[in-house]
C-alpha cells in the first residue's frame, strides 16, 4: 500500500469533538429511538435536539450500534478518494460498534480498526490525536500503532449532578437514587478497562468541582496533547462554574479550552448537567 495516500479518520457518533474538528471526520451514526421513533444520532437528531426531548419524555431513550453496511458505505467512500482510513470507535466493552467496523474491513486492506476503550470525550481526545498525526504526514500502520498505545493514557473523569438517569436506566436502585438525591450527592465517574468505575461521591457541586480538580491533579495532564472538556444537557453554565473553580489546571499551560457538548449515548446514563474532562496522563 503507498505511504503517501491520504488518511481518513472515521469515527462513531459517540465520540465528542470539539467544533473546529467535526468536519474533518466521517462519521458511522448510532441509533437513538424514543418510544417507536427511532433516530440516526446526529442526522436526524442533534445534541440539543436530543437533550430536549431526554427532558420533556417521562422513558428514557435506547440507543444501538451501527450496523456493519453503515460502516462498509464509509470505506467505500474512503476507496472512492483513494485513500485509507483510522476508524476509531467506542469501548467494545460497552457496545458492539468496534465489531461491525471490524466485520465491514474484512475485504477493506487500505482500513485500520481501533477500539478507544473509551467513549465520549476520551475517545474525541484520541480522534483529534488522529487527526494532528494524519495531517503530519504519518503512515497508516504507524498511525494505528501509536494510538493504541497512547488509548492506554487517557483519563476521562466526569461528575454527574442527578442520579435519576442511572436509576432511570437500571444502574441504580430507586432508594439509592432517593437517598443520594437527599443528601445532593455527586458521584464522580472514570472509564477503566473500557468500563465506567465510581472514583468517589462528594456532596454539593462544589465539593465535587474540588474532588474532580483533585483527581486530575493526581493523574497529572500532558498538556501538549488534546484536552477536551464537555457537559451535558441543554446549558452549560455547570461547566462554566467549573471552569471556573478549575482554574489553574488550565491558565497558563493551554492556549485555548475546548469544549463541546457531550454526546447522546452518554447523556442517556448521565442525565443533564454532568461535566467532564478528557485528557492525557502526563509521563512524568
Amino acid at each position: 500500500m503507498s505511504e503517501n495516500k491520504k488518511i481518513r479518520i472515521i469515527i462513531d457518533s459517540t465520540t465528542d469533538l470539539p467544533p473546529a474538528y467535526q468536519s474533518k471526520v466521517l462519521t458511522a451514526p448510532l441509533m437513538v429511538s424514543f418510544g417507536e421513533k427511532e433516530y440516526r444520532d446526529g442526522i436526524d437528531l442533534s445534541r440539543k435536539d436530543f437533550y430536549q426531548k431526554l427532558e420533556q419524555e417521562s422513558i428514557l431513550p435506547k440507543t444501538s450500534q451501527p450496523s456493519p453496511a453503515v460502516f462498509e458505505s464509509l470505506y467505500k467512500q474512503v476507496r472512492g478518494e483513494c485513500a485509507c482510513a483510522v476508524v476509531i470507535t467506542l469501548s467494545s466493552v460497552l457496545s458492539g460498534t468496534y465489531q461491525s467496523a471490524c466485520i465491514a474491513a474484512k475485504d477493506y486492506p487500505e482500513i485500520r480498526v481501533v477500539d478507544s476503550l473509551n467513549v465520549a470525550l476520551g475517545t474525541g481526545i484520541l480522534a483529534e490525536y488522529a487527526i494532528h498525526l494524519a495531517e503530519e504526514g504519518m503512515s497508516l500502520d504507524d498511525l494505528a500503532d501509536e494510538l493504541e498505545k497512547k488509548k492506554k493514557d487517557i483519563c476521562l473523569i466526569a461528575m454527574l449532578d442527578t442520579l435519576e438517569y442511572l436509576m432511570k436506566g437500571g444502574r441504580l436502585s430507586r432508594t439509592a437514587a432517593f437517598a443520594g438525591s437527599l443528601l445532593n450527592i455527586k458521584p464522580v465517574i472514570t472509564i477503566k478497562d473500557g468500563t465506567v468505575v465510581v472514583l468517589g461521591k462528594a456532596r454539593g457541586a462544589k465539593k465535587a468541582n474540588n474532588l474532580l480538580v483533585e483527581l486530575i491533579t493526581q493523574n497529572g495532564v500532558e498538556y501538549s496533547k488534546p484536552v477536551l472538556l464537555g457537559y451535558s444537557g441543554t446549558s452549560d453554565q455547570l461547566l462554566q462554574n467549573y471552569i471556573t473553580d478549575s482554574q489553574d489546571l488550565w491558565v497558563g499551560h493551554l492556549s485555548r479550552l475546548d469544549c463541546c457538548q457531550i454526546c447522546s449515548v452518554i447523556g442517556t446514563h448521565a442525565g443533564p448537567g454532568a461535566v467532564a474532562v478528557a485528557f492525557f496522563r502526563s509521563e512524568t
